[in-house]
């Protein structure tokens, strides 16, 4: 019995409405050959930009993950809700959980793909707190010793990152850092680890 349904059970789902979520970290399935065909044709946002399905390399129902135009490390992606939420607190139950699991997933391969020995988890919730695109997205670096002379200096660095890229996420300009072709290569290296 899952804890969720251990607190159905007791009547403390979540408000009030029991569903048949499992919480076991093994719960997860990989992604079949007609699920990738048609993530590859789907339509995603970030915020008001549309982004490439070919910079995709997971999704689910609720969530998908995609590269990032300016990563600070090796490996940085990053993993938002599909639907358009500013604020983490305007996520649902649902959208939380699928949010969370889905960032659980995604950094466990990409931690082992890069032969890191950490994580480092975030999110920039709202304009004070350094979010420059309107749309709840977890960060997800991995980290190696040594990458930053002190560790707390990569939120420096992704403070750095999105404030430049402010200014550059324009719909009327080209993309100016990585290639198209340089993320969508890294994407289908990150899709082989989830098939």
């Amino acid at each position: 019995m899952t804890k969720f349904q251990l607190l159905c059970s007791l009547g403390l789902g979540v408000g009030g409405r029991c569903r048949s979520i499992s919480f076991c970290r093994r719960s997860f399935h990989t992604i079949s050959s007609s699920a990738a065909a048609k993530m590859s044709t789907e339509l995603y946002m970030f915020g008001p930009y549309k982004i490439d399905p070919k910079e995709v390399f997971y999704s689910t129902p609720l969530s998908y993950a995609m590269v990032n135009l300016r990563p600070v490390v090796p490996g940085h992606v990053l993993v938002c809700p599909r639907r358009e939420v500013k604020r983490f607190a305007d996520l649902t139950v649902e959208e939380t959980q699928d949010l969370w699991l889905t960032a659980q997933r995604i950094g466990g391969g990409i931690e082992r793909f890069h032969k890191a020995s950490s994580l480092t988890f975030t999110i920039q919730d709202g304009p004070k707190a350094g979010q420059t695109v309107a749309h709840v997205h977890v960060h997800i670096l991995p980290r190696k010793d040594g990458d930053f002379e002190r560790n707390d200096e990569i939120y420096d660095a992704i403070d750095a990152n999105e404030n430049e890229l402010k200014g550059k996420l324009d719909l009327d300009k080209e993309r100016k850092d990585r290639s198209m072709e340089e993320m969508c290569k890294e994407a289908e290296e990150y899709r082989s680890l989830f098939v």
